[in-house]
């Protein structure tokens, strides 16, 4: 089954690079997005065809998605989805035309050796550990959430390429939320289709919602890579972190394997600082 999980886990992470450059595309073609007028931003990004394709690719990886983390520790299909990254290099330049940088290029790199680094050590045999405590998935959830609500807050100034980054990361961190959120559900699911009726659910829908706008708005101002990729490392950390502190996902076997592991996330966090910089060439639409 865990074999399984990682397969589906690598799926999604090649899907999901093609949803994003694809929906980027079509967010610049759309108005702005606006919270004043919802459904009119929503109608309105769906009138581009880019946007719509990207939308139904981002929906077969996100049903891949789910199907990895009902097979797998989180954190480890996080850290495997997420190590994909380094991926979208390729199709970024050959199909959608944008241009990377030698930082660009070092940072995406480096996000992705560290995060299958911490796919590839997670040690034989082990997951979570079965179940996970009510209140510490409310204590971390509320965290994160209200984390997300500050870079969402900051971004409301000036409206340049680094709001974009901000609101791709707001984006990533309300993704880490509802994938946290997403795993007790699919724990629950043993005892049936009832176990659906629950807190976590509108959670899900909640954070979803307001992932979605931000990360459209965050494509319209911001560049594709540096916006996609603030929004993948961040969403993962804080998956990989939900996996850790809330089912009690492996650090290591040892005190040196989780200091490495440690060192791995360190450096994916070192990858964030270093995609955000400004890119040479734009989108040829």
């Amino acid at each position: 089954m865990l074999e399984i999980g990682i397969a589906l886990s690598i799926a999604c992470a090649a899907t999901g690079n093609v949803a994003m450059l694809c929906k980027h595309r079509g967010a610049r073609q759309a108005p702005a997005v606006s919270l004043a007028s919802p459904l009119e931003s929503i109608r309105a990004l769906f009138r581009s065809r880019w946007w719509t394709l990207g939308f139904i690719i981002a929906a077969v990886a996100w049903g891949l998605h789910v199907a990895a983390i009902a097979l797998a520790p989180l954190s480890l299909v996080t850290a495997v989805v997420a190590g994909g990254i380094v991926l979208i290099a390729y199709p970024a330049e050959r199909y959608f035309g944008h241009s990377l940088g030698r930082r660009e290029l070092v940072g995406l790199v480096l996000a992705g050796v560290g995060l299958a680094f911490l796919a590839v050590t997670v040690p034989d045999g082990s997951g979570s550990r079965g179940g996970y405590s009510v209140e510490t998935m409310i204590v971390f959830e509320l965290a994160a959430i209200a984390i997300g609500m500050l870079l969402l807050q900051s971004a409301r100034g000036e409206h340049n390429a680094t709001t974009g980054v901000m609101l791709g990361a707001a984006a990533g961190l309300l993704i880490g939320v509802a994938n946290v959120a997403i795993k007790a559900l699919t724990e629950a699911l043993a005892a049936g289709p009832q176990a659906l009726l629950s807190p976590w659910t509108v959670l899900v829908v909640v954070a979803a919602i307001a992932a979605f706008f931000a990360l459209a708005r965050g494509m319209q101002l911001g560049e594709a890579i540096p916006v996609i990729a603030a929004t993948s490392v961040v969403s993962s950390c804080a998956a990989i972190l939900g996996g850790v502190l809330v089912f009690g996902d492996p650090v290591g076997s040892d005190l040196i394997s989780g200091l490495a592991r440690g060192g791995a996330f360190a450096a994916v966090i070192c990858a964030t600082a270093l995609i955000p910089a400004p890119l040479r060439a734009t989108s040829r639409g």
